[in-house]
């Protein structure tokens, strides 16, 4: 097994992944050895791993508000918004169909839509203002006569600005149209349920909740019903064929329950973090630009460009402190996130942009030790 030469390095990534939580791992453990009898098995060590996946299933349920029955588990979060977005245009049965999503949504959903478009299915893609947030007066005025869906992410994984989905999902029901949200990096950081989102469907993706890679879920709203992308047995209630993967989905499910009794108490805890270290930076770097919406953002995201310096470089500097960059170098040249040249954010800023995301485990003192190793690292590429 590979390991890291010496110490871990401080982890201020949360957004691209978590780490599981050791009490996630300790209550997924059971299953990777001792109870690992078939869930659609009758017999005991069968009806063990039903027990275990329907206990997740409502403990999931709970958190986003909605109910067992209308919640899928999937392999993550890119797999539930292939089943959303792909599903509500084959429940729509026209040719002629139409998309209306964001501009910075992820490649989870981009790719899809693009994908849709071989097939003949269009897609608007809404420009967001300078702040990352999408006008739902512009997203409605993409609407159209063949318009079937609207997709549109609760909040940026770069940036981090929660966008104003319940409001453009009701323009959406009276209109006749579905709604999707991919909630991947809101869910366990702020409230997210069915009934404040308004949506009809919303992803969950685990990894990014302290639950492992490889599992996710699709919520939907009751008596929504959509085709499958897959085929083979009943599982999921016929919904998504194939042998459930009882240790991740109790992992994530775990991590449900976690989310929904500590979300208030480590909402506050990651802004206090998150707001530290942006002081630290602005104060060291005058010139810099923080990122997406001052407000209506995730708690633990810091999207920060500082000019005259390339991130790619920084990062480079920085052995011991784990972040990530919202340009990256390729064959001499420099590519710029969808997200930020979206957002119209200048170049100069664009190519110092650094994305830092807090989370359950880091600590004062390494948002302490982050920011002075961040600082050195911008001083010594030559920023200002």
């Amino acid at each position: 097994m590979e390991q890291l030469n010496g110490p871990d390095p401080v982890y201020l990534d949360y957004n691209a992944t978590t780490p599981t939580d050791p009490r996630v791992a300790s209550e997924m453990m059971p299953y990777l050895t001792g109870i690992y009898g078939n869930p659609s098995s009758s017999h005991a060590l069968g009806q063990a791993a039903r027990r275990a996946i329907e206990s997740a299933r409502g403990e999931l349920a709970q958190l986003l508000a909605a109910e067992p029955g209308d919640i899928v588990f999937t392999s993550g979060g890119t797999e539930a918004n292939n089943h959303a977005i792909c599903g509500a245009i084959a429940a729509a049965g026209r040719v002629d169909a139409h998309i209306v999503t964001t501009a910075v949504e992820h490649p989870a959903v981009t790719e899809v839509c693009r994908h849709l478009a071989s097939r003949g299915v269009s897609t608007t893609y809404v420009a967001p203002d300078r702040l990352g947030r999408v006008d739902p007066d512009a997203v409605e005025d993409a609407f159209t006569a063949n318009t079937v869906l609207v997709s549109v992410m609760h909040a940026n994984n770069e940036v981090g600005t929660i966008q104003p989905v319940a409001e453009i999902a009701r323009r959406a029901r009276a209109r006749g149209i579905l709604s999707h949200s991919d909630c991947a990096q809101s869910v366990g950081k702020i409230p997210v349920t069915l009934g404040l989102l308004e949506v009809d469907m919303l992803s969950v993706a685990g990894h990014k909740l302290y639950a492992p890679k490889g599992v996710g879920a699709l919520c939907l709203r009751s008596g929504l019903e959509l085709p499958n992308l897959m085929f083979g047995a009943g599982h999921e209630s016929g919904r998504r064929p194939g042998t459930e993967n009882i240790l991740e989905i109790v992992g994530l499910g775990t991590a449900a329950r976690l989310a929904g009794s500590e979300l208030a108490r480590e909402t506050d805890h990651l802004a206090v973090l998150r707001d530290r270290l942006q002081h630290m930076l602005m104060t060291a770097f005058p010139a810099a630009t923080v990122n997406g919406h001052p407000i209506e953002r995730l708690p633990n995201t810091l999207s920060i460009g500082i000019p005259g310096i390339e991130a790619a470089q920084v990062l480079s500097q920085l052995k011991d402190v784990a972040v990530s960059a919202g340009a990256a170098c390729h064959g001499g040249g420099t590519s710029i996130s969808h997200v930020l040249q979206a957002m119209r954010v200048p170049e100069a800023v664009a190519r110092g942009t650094l994305r830092i995301s807090v989370g359950r485990m880091t600590t004062d003192d390494e948002i302490e030790f982050g920011g002075s190793a961040l600082v050195a690292a911008v001083n010594t590429v030559g920023g200002s």
